[in-house]
């Protein structure tokens, strides 16, 4: 059987990271959030600066058409060389997130990796969400922020997500349906939603078998 690979959406202040990193040392697996930047920087051979600049960033460019794959035309083109940065970025991601799942099992965080991976065998998709005042309260803890900031990091945050996901793919952000599993994390914690996870990779894991 091919690598397992978990990608997780969230919402911000959902616990989305969190859960992906705890769930990974259950898994007995690596997390990739801000360490996919790293990887697709040395790939690439661009200044991993740049990756977190338009680290899921929305664009306004209509430039580019991203059905082209990456792999054949190569970084060194011309066609590669001469387009915006942002999709620069983007497609380099999205390369180095098929080359993890082909090199171990994993979970990735955001960057649309459920979309590079939407035709992979063996994986799993997750959006995690909350509700508003449960995520408020989890950001004003984390970050000893008042809910008003909170309140206004939140909506911002799920702004740019949205839009970058809904730019660079053919689903919309946090729609249910483009999700392997959708799930309120307030409803049984951080720990619980693991434990809850696990159990479901494990019984897709035998259907699988």
């Amino acid at each position: 059987m091919k690598n397992l690979v978990v990608t997780i959406g969230r919402q911000c202040g959902s616990g989305g990271r969190e859960i992906g990193f705890r769930l990974a040392e259950k898994l007995g697996v690596k997390c990739y959030d801000k360490e996919l930047l790293a990887v697709a920087a040395k790939e690439s051979g661009l200044c991993e600066e740049i990756f977190e600049l338009h680290d899921e960033r929305p664009t306004s460019s209509f430039l580019y058409n991203l059905v082209m794959d990456v792999n054949a035309m190569g970084y060194s083109s011309p066609g590669f060389v001469d387009m915006p940065i942002n999709h620069k970025v983007f497609l380099a991601q999205f390369d180095s997130i098929k080359k993890l799942a082909e090199q171990e099992s994993c979970v990735i965080v955001g960057r649309c990796a459920d979309y590079a991976l939407e035709e992979y065998e063996n994986l799993i998709s997750v959006f995690v969400h909350a509700g508003l005042e449960t995520r408020i309260q989890s950001i004003c803890k984390r970050l000893d922020m008042k809910p008003a900031k909170a309140r206004d990091l939140i909506q911002k945050t799920d702004k740019k997500r949205a839009s970058y996901y809904n730019y660079y793919t053919s689903k919309r952000w946090g729609e249910a349906k483009g999700y392997g599993l959708s799930i309120d994390s307030s409803i049984l914690g951080i720990e619980g939603t693991v434990d809850m996870l696990c159990e479901y990779i494990r019984r897709a894991e035998e259907k699988r078998k």
